[in-house]
């Protein structure tokens, strides 16, 4: 469906010379212009695989919301970018949903780039500013690398982090702890009664995936528990490398018999290979993960994960850059905030506490 979606979106820019309309966008998503409407009013009545599909049309036509909207009282309309490069599209739904919603509401321009790299960034992010961009949201890992924080102050522009490992002062930015969340999932899991806990990293690029590792790994010493090399495998918060990691995993004698995935694609990924391999979730292994993004709730057996707000963040961080530019175009004071959100430990059917034949035959090994 995505490459339908980015075949036909090269059409219609080819089509049309000016901003792509929300009726592009329906044409795209084969639906309504009122659905697309809807979506980006974060509307309940839209079912979830129509609501990807029109996300993923705003995302590759680069639709921009509001266009028409009217003037803020006493200046310009406020211009936006959102820059993403993130290969979970669960999370990239939920990521759009928050901002797009708090763009509409506060009367926004808000304007959805693609980067597909860290070396793109510089580049496009000139070019916005050229447009008459006044601020980014930046996702991870484009808010964890200093270059492109440095690039913000040198545009004379104005950045809100979603998501960074830290808070870094010069920018505002709104988060979870990594850290905490973590450790809470894999105590949880541990008091289940789990010995052998594999665990698969996130992207290597991106603060919270170290921090999300230094997390598990706390909660393992603080219990006493071996933490063997073969037992952490490195992942890229791609559905493909949760497969890759989870056949590691499985291959490792003796297995574990739990694994927690940084994130929950690469938790589906590793419930996959586990029925594959012709092992029942939870009985025979307990799988976890991390965000709570609509793939948790689509897949059976349903995860367990920890709930990071998404939409919640992005909607505060659409929010607080549009009081910077106002603050900062008035010449009235400001200061950068740092928001830590709450997380919630979702309890669903993918984990239980290790079955009898499953812990004897490792404890004989």
């Amino acid at each position: 469906m995505t490459s339908d979606i980015k075949d036909s979106a090269r059409r219609t820019r080819v089509r049309h010379q000016g901003q792509p309309t929300i009726n592009d966008v329906a044409r795209l998503a084969n639906c309504s212009p009122m659905t697309v409407s809807r979506v980006i009013n974060s509307k309940e009545s839209v079912r979830e695989e129509t609501r990807q599909q029109v996300l993923a049309a705003i995302a590759e036509l680069n639709y921009t919301p509001n266009r028409a909207a009217r003037s803020l009282a006493g200046g310009e309309q406020l211009r936006v970018a959102l820059l993403f490069d993130n290969p979970s599209a669960s999370y990239l739904s939920e990521f759009l949903m928050g901002a797009l919603a708090e763009a509409t509401r506060g009367d926004v321009h808000l304007v959805v780039q693609s980067c597909p790299t860290l070396a793109d960034a510089p580049p496009i992010m000139r070019n916005l500013a050229d447009g008459g961009i006044q601020g980014f949201i930046l996702p991870p890992p484009l808010c964890d690398d200093q270059s492109v924080l440095d690039l913000v102050s040198e545009l004379g522009a104005v950045a809100v982090a979603v998501g960074p490992g830290k808070a870094t002062g010069t920018q505002a930015s709104v988060m979870i702890d990594d850290f905490q969340a973590a450790y809470d999932m894999t105590r949880h899991i541990i008091d289940l009664g789990h010995k052998r806990i594999g665990f698969i990293i996130g992207n290597p690029e991106q603060v919270a995936s170290l921090r999300r590792l230094n997390g598990y790994r706390a909660a393992m010493e603080e219990a006493g528990l071996d933490l063997p090399a073969e037992l952490v495998v490195q992942g890229r918060f791609t559905y493909r490398s949760g497969l890759d990691g989870a056949e590691k995993l499985l291959s490792v004698k003796p297995r574990p018999t739990a694994i927690f995935a940084s994130n929950d694609d690469m938790a589906a990924a590793t419930v996959a290979v586990a029925h594959r391999r012709h092992l029942d979730v939870p009985n025979d292994i307990t799988v976890c993960g991390f965000d709570d993004t609509a793939m948790a709730s689509t897949i059976w057996p349903e995860l367990t994960t920890v709930r990071q707000p998404i939409r919640e963040m992005t909607a505060w961080a659409v929010s607080a850059i549009a009081t910077i530019i106002r603050k900062k175009r008035a010449g009235e004071r400001f200061k950068y905030e740092q928001k830590t959100l709450p997380y919630t430990l979702v309890r669903r059917e993918s984990d239980a506490a290790p079955s009898l034949v499953t812990r004897e035959g490792i404890e004989k090994k």
